[in-house]
């Protein structure tokens, strides 16, 4: 019997404590303060489709393990912090394959000041100093949302027909649920015949300008409403980083959150309690940031030119 062992060897063990540090060292030269927030909260996400873990008998009653500690960080930054990352947990259940365990590592930072432009420079700068040590170049590709459609499926999203799209989709990706909306048959594409093409030969792509309808907690231009201030970054056809320029309107996320259960009380899946923390915090008023959360295991499966996520990462959850 030998699935006692770890996953990765020891090697790349060490090999990921040594960029950790590196990591931590890059916010520390950019006076980028590291913080530690509660794993476990009052408070799951209202997310669509993402499943918190629920844990009994916390304080008296039901916990959640984060998905992020997205909600608990934007309170630090209402409270005066300045800007802040954190290298943490997070958990999300089923998510175990390639590129997926349920219990992964993330880094979330937020730069005060920053619009998601400016963030975007500052991932490519992290991502292009670890490149380095590992002996490779990077260069950085920035790409609007509609135009990466345009290029490889030759349609804009943003006005395409609902029955083109269904269309569309049906011909590329074959026979699919019918209950789907809109944005479903977007990320399907998106995720089939876009991503595995992004950040290739040498290039890292940051994807911005989403659609409204995918903005999460980001707020909107204020030049054109139909799109998100929002980005994602690839690398080698592997998502690893999602970024927002924050939404501050309480009332406007208070609103997304109510949509999103209601979309999940239609669904069968169970409404999610707002947290009210988060709804305080903006009230009170977060300052003008932008923040993203990268994936750490994803990351060091990039530069150790690692299979899978299981290669890094010392037990995986089948080993757990």
């Amino acid at each position: 019997m030998s699935d006692w062992k770890p996953t990765a060897s020891i090697e790349t063990l060490k090999t990921r404590a040594e960029l950790l540090v590196q990591i931590r060292q890059f916010f520390a030269e950019r006076d980028i303060l590291e913080v530690e927030t509660p794993l476990l909260s009052h408070h799951g996400v209202t997310d669509r489709y993402m499943k918190s873990f629920q844990v009994d008998g916390f304080a008296g009653g039901v916990g959640f393990l984060q998905t992020s500690p997205e909600y608990a960080m934007k309170r630090l930054l209402a409270a005066g912090s300045g800007s802040i990352f954190q290298i943490c947990k997070s958990f999300r259940q089923d998510e175990l394959g390639q590129r997926h365990n349920p219990e992964f590592t993330m880094l979330e930072w937020y730069c005060e000041g920053f619009d998601h432009h400016q963030l975007m420079e500052q991932v490519f700068e992290l991502l292009e100093a670890l490149a380095q040590t590992q002996g490779f170049s990077v260069a950085l590709n920035k790409r609007n949302y509609t135009e990466v459609f345009t290029h490889y499926l030759n349609i804009n999203p943003l006005s395409i027909s609902d029955s083109e799209l269904v269309e569309l989709a049906g011909n590329l990706l074959g026979d699919l649920p019918s209950e789907l909306e809109r944005d479903d048959y977007l990320v399907l594409l998106f995720e089939d015949r876009i991503e595995p093409l992004l950040g290739q030969n040498g290039d890292i792509d940051c994807i911005y300008d989403y659609p409204a309808s995918q903005a999460a907690l980001a707020r909107l231009n204020p030049d054109n409403p139909e799109v998100a201030c929002r980005f994602e970054v690839y690398w080698q056809g592997v998502e690893l980083a999602n970024g927002f320029y924050e939404l501050s309107d309480a009332a406007e996320q208070r609103r997304r959150f109510e949509a999103d259960n209601q979309w999940r009380v239609s669904q069968g899946l169970p409404r999610m309690t707002i947290d009210q923390h988060l709804i305080a915090a903006l009230e009170r008023g977060l300052p003008d940031c932008s923040g993203v959360a990268l994936g750490v295991d994803r990351l060091l499966m990039i530069l150790l030119q690692a299979n899978t996520l299981q290669d890094v990462i010392a037990f995986s959850a089948d080993r757990a």
